[in-house]
């Protein structure tokens, strides 16, 4: 496991209030950006840890290191290989959010309290997924979503690996005031 970010985190997380705003994340990748409306009323945990970890500049320059079309898109590993993360792991916070096209739910391994860093975002309906994965988040719009389905067809390896890498250039966080 890599070295523990979660004091980072933590500390980024301060400022954050759900009572006073709403937040998304921008995703600025080599192929366009996703944006993400985020769910915190379903996953407060989850939503917290993403955004602590795009305030920390977590996401910048990775990528998506597996791509399986018509399922899903994943990133969130430093590693760039699946099996890394923050240094740290979350417990699940399993809700009835359907695991559909633009759904963002987090990656973990057998064990439903193992998620860390690495997310997918579904490019069809999942509902194998369904109360199983922690969805916490969807794409903001249409053009978003076009941007996931792009990602979702590019040329893989035979590990699910993009030909030619889809990187975050940089992760940013839109605060808005309710």
């Amino acid at each position: 496991m890599s070295a523990s970010r979660k004091a980072e985190v933590e500390a980024a997380q301060k400022s954050i209030d759900f009572s006073k705003h709403t937040y998304q994340v921008v995703l600025d990748t080599t192929m366009g950006k996703i944006t993400l409306d985020l769910l915190p009323a379903v996953a407060p945990g989850h939503v917290k840890n993403l955004l602590g970890l795009t305030q920390i500049g977590y996401y910048d320059n990775l990528i998506f290191h597996r791509v399986i079309k018509g399922f899903m898109i994943q990133g969130g590993c430093p590693e760039s290989t699946g099996t890394g993360g923050p240094g740290y792991t979350i417990n699940a916070e399993f809700n009835a959010t359907r695991h559909e096209p633009g759904v963002v739910s987090m990656a973990r391994t057998n064990d439903p309290d193992s998620g860390g860093s690495q997310f997918f975002i579904c490019l069809e309906k999942a509902p194998h997924l369904d109360r199983q994965y922690t969805a916490f988040g969807r794409t903001a719009d249409q053009a978003s979503l076009d941007v996931v389905k792009a990602i979702g067809v590019t040329p893989t390896d035979g590990s699910d690996r993009p030909k030619t890498p889809v990187k975050i250039r940089k992760a940013t966080i839109v605060t808005k005031a309710i």
